[in-house]
């Protein structure tokens, strides 16, 4: 039978808790977590995968991901507008690359008061 102080050391840590789940999982920690000191051989995985420290220092800085909310109908357009070009031969087209030729064009003196 466990003793108390065996069942208040299991029960000291909650292995659903979603914070920890995610620091376990996702997160490299920069500061020690729950007091403890930062030990590589005892992160569980932590920064081991495609979030590293090494990957974080080798992201480019000429481009930015942002996102933004369009209606369901834009989006089709978009993507109805880039299988035409690459119909039409333009094969790298995407729909970064069609957003950034509509804003070297857009001409916004043109540009109606609804949008």
């Amino acid at each position: 039978m466990a003793d108390k102080k065996d069942e208040e050391r299991v029960m000291a840590s909650d292995p659903f808790d979603e914070e920890e789940v995610l620091a376990r999982t996702f997160f490299t920690p920069s500061a020690p977590v729950d007091g403890q000191p930062l030990d590589p051989a005892s992160r569980n995985g932590v920064g081991r995968g495609r979030h590293s420290n090494k990957a974080r220092k080798l992201k480019p800085s000429h481009y930015k991901i942002v996102s933004i909310s369009l209606y369901m109908d834009d989006i089709d357009r978009i993507d109805t507008l880039v299988r035409e070009l690459k119909r039409r031969g333009f094969t790298k087209m995407n729909r970064s690359s069609l957003i950034r030729f509509a804003l070297d064009t857009v001409d916004i003196d043109k540009l109606p008061r609804q949008y």
